[in-house]
């Protein structure tokens, strides 16, 4: 591809183009240092999309300019990446690799950031911005004590990804594994009276020394606060911890009134409003 002609994707990537896929991250701001007492969690998260999922690459004269990369949920196809390098911006270049990257699945989700191009691209390709979701850290110590009367233990992977999978219907076995292997993960089940509530995986994040939730599944029928409750102290483990909540959720005046700070936020977008229970998932952005 030269810039006089139509942008087109290339080729599917593999791990030697995590390199430039990483510079690519860099130039927009989305691939920070690794704070001191944390661990690289970008190029584990590459190396997983490209192994497991499509990531795709458009190229000019040799060089990748810009990347996607999505992953089937088992209920939707999720839209995990989508970059341009910065100096490209404005050739045309996003559209036909989102084109590319959704192919003919009928049902798609996405998160927007707040890059002003990216929510008209997303809408094109068939999706509704639903829910703000917001980026929230602060410390669990001082969330209600009487909203954890749960108990929280270890569960292995298969575990996790079995009550996932009765609970929605999503298999997401392989991206269990890969949650997993984070630097000092921790994947949990949430047990009211033995019986599991919740199934979770919180890890350390590369910027800071926080922990993150990164992901809360709550069973359908059950109270998700309290489940939520019990998720964030396990993950914090005394400390700072970050998670991602969605705008409907009844957990955010929880965590307001406990202190907790809005750091970021992005926008959630789907091809179909019940795909996901804003009221009982704590997501991880790149992978839903």
């Amino acid at each position: 591809m030269s810039r006089t002609g139509e942008p087109r994707v290339t080729r599917r990537a593999t791990a030697a183009d995590i390199p430039a896929l990483r510079s690519i991250l860099t130039a927009h701001g989305n691939d920070g240092p690794v704070a001191p007492g944390s661990s690289d969690v970008v190029g584990p998260y590459l190396a997983h999309l490209v192994a497991h999922h499509r990531m795709l690459l458009v190229e000019d004269a040799g060089s990748v300019v810009a990347f996607g990369a999505t992953l089937d949920t088992g209920r939707a196809r999720m839209l995990c990446d989508l970059f341009v390098l910065p100096q490209r911006l404005g050739e045309g270049i996003g559209r036909p690799l989102l084109d590319e990257l959704f192919g003919d699945a009928p049902v798609r989700a996405a998160f927007s950031s707040d890059d002003p191009r990216a929510l008209p691209l997303y809408v094109r390709a068939g999706m509704t911005p639903l829910w703000i979701n917001l980026y929230l850290e602060g410390m669990p110590t001082r969330l209600p004590d009487h909203l954890s009367p749960l108990h929280v233990r270890h569960a292995d992977v298969a575990k996790c990804a079995a009550l996932e999978h009765a609970w929605t219907g999503a298999d997401r076995s392989v991206d269990w594994q890969f949650w997993a292997s984070m630097p000092a993960a921790d994947t949990f089940v949430v047990e009211a009276a033995d019986v599991p509530v919740g199934v979770g995986i919180a890890r350390a994040k590369q910027a800071t020394t926080a922990r993150a939730l990164d992901r809360l599944v709550i069973r359908p029928d059950v109270d998700p606060v309290h489940a939520a409750v019990a998720a964030i102290a396990r993950a914090a483990r005394g400390g700072p911890v970050q998670v991602t909540v969605f705008g409907p959720s009844p957990l955010l005046p929880v965590l307001f009134d406990a202190g907790f700070k809005v750091v970021d936020h992005d926008q959630f977008l789907a091809s179909d409003p019940a795909l996901v229970d804003p009221l009982r998932l704590l997501p991880n952005p790149g992978m839903l």
